[in-house]
């Protein structure tokens, strides 16, 4: 279910020192480097990419216009698939993905260089699976989120699951029918979500298709029945997080800092920062220090403004040494 890097860094992940304290607040690894400006960085920065990830680029991009203000940035977060062909054309300087590039985006991108692309895993997030606050639903399986949002059922739920009494309430939700917000196609959530939750089998027609991660939650909150999947960094006084189990014979876990680098919450994933970088050359000075700072206290400090989980220093370390940052 992850490419072999994700593997790696998540493996990575477990052996080393956590990059949080478990008590209430998530807080950075203290051996984090702290960022540190440099003389001659100038230029523009284009972020092509997704959608999930616009907070934190702009967080990220605020951070170093701090150092370097003179610097240009835009952001455009349509959906991960929208990163893999900006850089192949070069019109992108990177390219934010919620999910890992498909063979044929690799493919595509080293037949016009000769050489793959580069994704760095940026941070952790947590694929929630939302519900109204007054639901009182307490936890669900991965085969019964497949029952609700696809019409394939690939991950074995005996039957398909459309109203909430099927989804063992009652009550005023007996005999509701569920109303499903979900993302559209150019969103790595949305093929993330497939993969994982529907065993890459078809989403029901009924799925309310919504252009961004806020507007799902927001779908959800205004919506007493409604059930619907994003990031946690997205997560609303209006919304709970269902806890989720891999199947019925296991306990649901939480949406909550203590799973996101144990493997125990199903929905942990990367999010990832993709990169033209040539093997043995050097990374320009605008894209160095901006994947520097990504990489460093600050930076991963971002990223904990945003809801998200951070690296450690070893996993930092590790993600810079691939783009020849040592």
């Amino acid at each position: 279910m992850m490419t072999r890097m994700a593997a790696g860094l998540f493996a990575l992940a477990l052996i080393a020192a956590p990059a949080v304290s478990w008590g209430q607040a998530v807080q950075v690894d203290p051996k984090l480097p702290d960022y540190r400006p440099v003389a001659g960085v100038s230029g523009s920065i284009k972020s092509v990419g997704s959608d999930t990830m616009n907070n934190m680029m702009t967080l990220w991009s605020e951070g170093f216009l701090r150092f370097y203000p003179a610097i240009r940035v835009e952001i455009e977060g349509k959906g991960s698939s929208t990163a893999p062909p900006a850089l192949i054309e070069g019109t992108a300087t990177f390219g934010p993905m919620s999910r890992a590039m498909k063979p044929s985006e690799i493919d595509a991108f080293d037949k016009k260089y000769g050489y793959k692309p580069v994704q760095l895993g940026t941070s952790i997030d947590m694929l929630a699976v939302y519900v109204h606050k007054d639901n009182p639903l307490e936890g669900i399986s991965l085969p019964e989120v497949d029952a609700i949002f696809s019409s394939t059922r690939r991950l074995g739920h005996p039957q398909q699951i459309r109203t909430w009494d099927q989804a063992g309430l009652d009550g005023a939700f007996s005999k509701a029918p569920i109303s499903m917000y979900g993302r559209n196609s150019a969103s790595g959530t949305y093929g993330y979500f497939k993969k994982i939750v529907l065993g890459e089998g078809d989403y029901s027609s009924s799925v309310k298709e919504q252009p961004g991660s806020a507007s799902v939650v927001q779908g959800v909150a205004n919506d007493k029945f409604g059930i619907g999947y994003s990031g946690i960094g997205y997560k609303t006084a209006d919304v709970r997080a269902l806890p989720l189990a891999k199947n019925a014979d296991t306990k649901p876990i939480p949406a909550t800092s203590e799973f996101a680098y144990t493997g125990e919450y199903p929905l942990a994933r990367f999010l990832w920062l993709s990169v033209n970088y040539k093997p043995g050359s050097q990374l320009d000075p605008l894209r160095r220090e901006f994947l520097k700072y990504v990489f460093s206290k600050q930076g991963q400090e971002d990223v904990v403004k945003d809801g998200y989980f951070p690296l450690n220093a070893k996993m930092a370390a590790k993600n810079l040494a691939m783009v020849g940052i040592k």
